[in-house]
C-alpha cells in the first residue's frame, strides 16, 4: 500500500485499503482496493455517491445479496466524492472505491469508465431507493445480448411517497413523451437511475454530460447507435427516514434544473427532428405552388395567383432545401457509427450532383438574362407579355439559389466525410 500526496482519500480510508493507485486519466482521483477484491469480474456496480453515509452499508448488503441471487462474478465500484464516511464504509464491504473530487453525476460516470473492469455494467444510486437486491434481470438480458437495459419505476413499482406527484404525473411522463416523439423511441422512464449497459456500448455512447442530463445523453446516444435496447421492470422505494436527496439538499429549484438540462440535452442532439421532416414538406410544398406559376398568373375561381404567391412558394422552397440539408448534417453529426453520413454521400454523389447545380444555375441565368432583355427591349417598364417573363425570371432566381444551397451543402457532407474518424470512414 503506497501514499500519494495528490490523494484526495483520508488517511482513514487508506487503512481499510489494500492497495492505492492512481487514477490512469486523472492524477488528482485515487482507486483504493478492498482486503479482498474481485479478480476477473464479468459485471461492475458502478455507483456515484456523496455523503450516504446513512445508507452506505444496507446498500452494500443489498448488493451482495443481488449478485449472490444472479451467481455472477461481480465487482462494485463506488465513485466517491464524500466528506463523510460512505467511502469506509463501502471499502470495509468489499467495494473499490475511486475516490474523486465533486465534478456532477455524469462525471462521475466519465471518471469510472477507465477502472471498470467487467463486461457488463449496471448504474444506479446508493441511496436504496432502488432494489439492488434484484440486479437479475439484468443480468439475464445481458446474457440474451442486449446492450441496455433500462429499468421502469412505472413497468415495475413505485412506493408511496418516493416519489413527488409533480414528477410521476407530470414532468416524468411529459419528457419522456418528448423524447420518444423527437427519436421514435418507446421508452417508457427515461428518467429511471437504475440502467444496464454493456462496457463496450458504454464507451461508444461517450458521455459528454457533467450533470443530471448524463441520463437523458446516453439515452439519445443509445437510440442514434442502434444499440439493442429492452426495459425491465424495477422498485422504486422512498428516502430512509431522515435522509434528505440531492435534490432537497440542492433547494427546491434543484429538480426543474434537472428537468431543464435534461431538455436541453434532448433537443441538442436531435436537432434534425426540426428540419428534416419540415424542410421536406416545405420543399415539396414550395415547389407546388411555385411551378404552376413558371409562365405567368393562374386564375382559380375567380381568384388570381401571381408574383406575391410566387414569392410565397419560393421562400417556402428554399427555406425546406435549407432545412433538409441542416438534416443531413446534423444526422451525420450525430451519427457516431457514419452510417447517416454514408446514406445521405450515397444519395448526392459528388460528380452527379456537381453537373446538376451546373445545370440548374445554368438554366437559372438563362431565365434572368432573357427577362433582363426583354425588359431593356420594354423601355424598362413590365406590362402585357412581359408579365410571363417575369414570372420565369423569378424561377430562375430560385433555381440559382437552389442550385448555391446544393452545391454548398454537398461540399460540407463531403467535408464531413473527409474529417471523420479513420476507422469510421474505412467502415
Amino acid at each position: 500500500m503506497t501514499d500519494n500526496p495528490k490523494t484526495t482519500g483520508s488517511a482513514r480510508l487508506l487503512i481499510g485499503a489494500r492497495q492505492a493507485r492512481p487514477h490512469p486519466e486523472d492524477p488528482i482521483s485515487m482507486l483504493y482496493l478492498p482486503a479482498e477484491d474481485v479478480p476477473s469480474p464479468r459485471l461492475s456496480i458502478v455507483i456515484p455517491a456523496m455523503n450516504e453515509e446513512a445508507v452506505m452499508a444496507e446498500f452494500m448488503d443489498w448488493c451482495h445479496a443481488g449478485i449472490e441471487k444472479a451467481g455472477i462474478s461481480t465487482e462494485i465500484l463506488i465513485v466517491d466524492s464524500s466528506s463523510d464516511r460512505t467511502a469506509e464504509i463501502a471499502l470495509e464491504n468489499g467495494a473499490r472505491v475511486l475516490k474523486t473530487p465533486a465534478r456532477g453525476l455524469g462525471r462521475a460516470y466519465q471518471d469510472a469508465l477507465a477502472v471498470i473492469r467487467g463486461r457488463f455494467v449496471i448504474l444506479g444510486d446508493a441511496d436504496c431507493t432502488y432494489d439492488f437486491r434484484e440486479i437479475a434481470p439484468f443480468v439475464e438480458r445481458f446474457e440474451e445480448d442486449y446492450e441496455f437495459v433500462i429499468g421502469s419505476r412505472f413497468a415495475g413499482s413505485i412506493e408511496a411517497g418516493a416519489m413527488p406527484a409533480l414528477h410521476r404525473y407530470f414532468g416524468t411522463p411529459l419528457t419522456t413523451f418528448i423524447l420518444n416523439v423527437l427519436y421514435g423511441s418507446r421508452f417508457s422512464d427515461i428518467h429511471c437511475g437504475m440502467r444496464g449497459v454493456t462496457l463496450d456500448a458504454l464507451k461508444r455512447i461517450d458521455i459528454r454530460s457533467q450533470s443530471w442530463e448524463y441520463a437523458s445523453e446516453m439515452i439519445v446516444k443509445s437510440v442514434r447507435l442502434g444499440l439493442r435496447t429492452i426495459e425491465v421492470p424495477v422498485h422504486f422505494y422512498k428516502d430512509r427516514e431522515g435522509r434528505l436527496s440531492h435534490h432537497k439538499r440542492s433547494g427546491w429549484f434543484s429538480p426543474w434544473h434537472a428537468g431543464w438540462i435534461n431538455l436541453r440535452a434532448m433537443l441538442i442532439h436531435g436537432a434534425d427532428f426540426f428540419v428534416m421532416k419540415p424542410g421536406i414538406v416545405l420543399f415539396v410544398l414550395g415547389l407546388l405552388v411555385t411551378l404552376p406559376l413558371a409562365a405567368g398568373p393562374v386564375t382559380i375561381n375567380g381568384i388570381t395567383f401571381s408574383l406575391s404567391t410566387l414569392f410565397l412558394g419560393s421562400t417556402l422552397s428554399i427555406v425546406g432545401l435549407q432545412s433538409l440539408f441542416l438534416g443531413c448534417l446534423a444526422e451525420s453529426l450525430y451519427d457516431a457509427t457514419g452510417t447517416a453520413r454514408r446514406r445521405w454521400l450515397k444519395r448526392f454523389p459528388y460528380s452527379p450532383t456537381m453537373i446538376f447545380c451546373g445545370l440548374l444555375f445554368g438554366v437559372g441565368m438563362l431565365l434572368c438574362l432573357n427577362f433582363v432583355n426583354a425588359y431593356v427591349g420594354a423601355g424598362y417598364t413590365v406590362f402585357g407579355d412581359l408579365i410571363g417573363t417575369n414570372h420565369a425570371a423569378v424561377i430562375g432566381l430560385l433555381s440559382i439559389i437552389l442550385a448555391f444551397v446544393t452545391f454548398v451543402s454537398t461540399l460540407l457532407l463531403y467535408a464531413f466525410d473527409a474529417n471523420a474518424p479513420r476507422t469510421d470512414r474505412d467502415q
